[in-house]
């Protein structure tokens, strides 16, 4: 005789590690074109465009796949609302895994000219729209699947995806940096983490396709409680929502991906004498001085999970804003004191970045009801990284150029996005806890459902 509660427990921990591996592998291949970008993309591929311009271009080619996610969003949130969320799960870990191996075989400029920038900017889309589809399905098996009271906790964990994929990224650049010369890197060395990217694709595939369907689903499902046409509903009832829930996310990211986008890592390990000037620490160092961050902030980010389960989602937000901010004006003075300190400045900030980022699964989803929360969540999630982290690293190399390299003029803005994520965290509505299955949401008020209503 089978035990129902030790079958719904086997479960969760088959969730949970689709949802972390899945999002580890999705991340992994997003930050490292975000590093090589920082790193080489600007020799191999922007080269013609002159150093300044070309480093530019290369930073630019990051945010444009942030352009992409709306529509992945868009995408993965219909037919997730539609057809469920597992199914999208699949789709967009081999839509990531794909691009991220094309990169690594493609040719450079010096071989096939202006088609290469042009193949790695289809790729970088690709990306794009894979990242903002592949988030919220993750979250939500995650968040559904959680026992009430403990939704914070397992939302965190598809969140863990994100600095496992930078740790795991950061160490494989790193070990590459250390096992080739500077020519053998420049010539194949940096394409190997990308090559080597299709092995986690089928871990990440095989451990994907196991799963159940989301519980929430499947009873929309019974109750024929889905949404023709979700997107449609999503802005006509909840667009404030959307807005809050971007601005919520649009500060985290900013401010992260002065790391996370390679900003740092690029500026750190560039030659002093570089035609894009750098402050000439080892490239290696660096690298495993953001690994030790990153290892950092998959702790705060675990921690702020379960810190929003006992104080709240808003609450856990705003102390982690306030941490944000304290430590983005000493940041890019700790960096120039080495790779040390770098690791310091990169630890300090993960802490803040933690607490505003291990919530955020639980929280977004406990805003949409469920017939349109697929498309809630990653719709807002794409937008806020649009606003935030798109173009972060580019605004702020350009900030740097135009004040003759002074680091202070990027402060400024990193600090106005910190408003921005807590005026988003002040005005989105929070209802911890509040149940999430067999309820839609009909002219602003809650009608819940049960099976025994619909047996009626």
């Amino acid at each position: 005789m089978t035990n129902p509660q030790k079958n719904l427990a086997k479960e969760r921990r088959k969730i949970v590690a689709a949802t972390v591996v899945g999002t580890t592998v999705e991340w992994y291949d997003f930050f490292i074109y975000a590093f090589a970008a920082n790193l080489v993309f600007q020799q191999l591929f922007f080269g013609p465009a002159g150093p300044q311009v070309g480093q530019l271009a290369a930073l630019a080619s990051i945010g444009l796949s942030f352009l992409f996610r709306p529509l992945g969003a868009f995408l993965a949130g219909h037919f997730g609302d539609r057809l469920g969320r597992r199914p999208m799960l699949v789709i967009t870990l081999l839509l990531m895994g794909v691009a991220t191996v094309a990169v690594g075989l493609l040719p450079t400029y010096e071989t096939i000219g202006i088609a290469a920038p042009i193949l790695l900017l289809l790729c970088r889309i690709l990306q794009g729209i894979s990242a903002g589809g592949e988030w919220g399905g993750a979250v939500l098996m995650a968040v559904e699947h959680a026992p009430q009271g403990r939704r914070g906790l397992f939302g965190q964990f598809p969140q863990l995806g994100v600095p496992f994929g930078m740790l795991l990224a950061s160490g494989v650049l790193a070990l590459m940096q250390v096992v080739t010369t500077d020519e053998q890197w420049l010539a194949w060395g940096w394409r190997v983490p990308f090559i080597s990217s299709i092995v986690l694709i089928f871990v990440g595939f095989w451990v994907r396709r196991t799963v159940e369907e989301s519980p929430v689903f499947s009873e929309m499902q019974d109750i024929k409680a889905k949404s023709s046409a979700p997107i449609a509903v999503l802005f006509k009832a909840f667009a404030p929502f959307v807005i809050f829930a971007a601005f919520v996310f649009a500060g985290n990211n900013a401010v992260g991906y002065m790391i996370t986008g390679g900003f740092v890592q690029g500026y750190a390990s560039r030659p002093v004498d570089a035609d894009v000037p750098g402050l000439g620490f080892d490239g290696p160092a660096v690298q495993m001085a953001v690994l030790v961050a990153a290892a950092m902030w998959a702790i705060a980010t675990a921690f702020g999970g379960w810190l929003s389960d006992i104080i709240g989602r808003r609450n856990t937000y705003l102390i982690g804003y306030v941490i944000l901010a304290i430590t983005a004006v000493p940041l890019f003075e700790l960096v120039k004191q080495g790779p040390v300190m770098i690791g310091v400045a990169g630890c300090l900030l993960a802490v803040g970045l933690g607490l505003t980022y291990g919530p955020q699964a639980a929280w977004y989803a406990e805003v949409f009801p469920a017939s349109v929360r697929f498309s809630g969540v990653s719709i807002s999630y794409a937008i806020g990284a649009v606003i935030g982290g798109a173009f972060s690293p580019l605004i702020a190399q350009w900030l740097m150029d135009t004040f003759d390299g002074n680091t202070w003029a990027i402060v400024p803005y990193l600090l106005l996005m910190v408003v921005i994520g807590i005026i988003g965290s002040l005005l989105l509505r929070e209802r911890r806890d509040i149940p999430l299955t067999s309820q839609i949401e009909v002219d602003g008020e809650w009608e819940t459902w049960s099976r025994e209503k619909v047996q009626r």
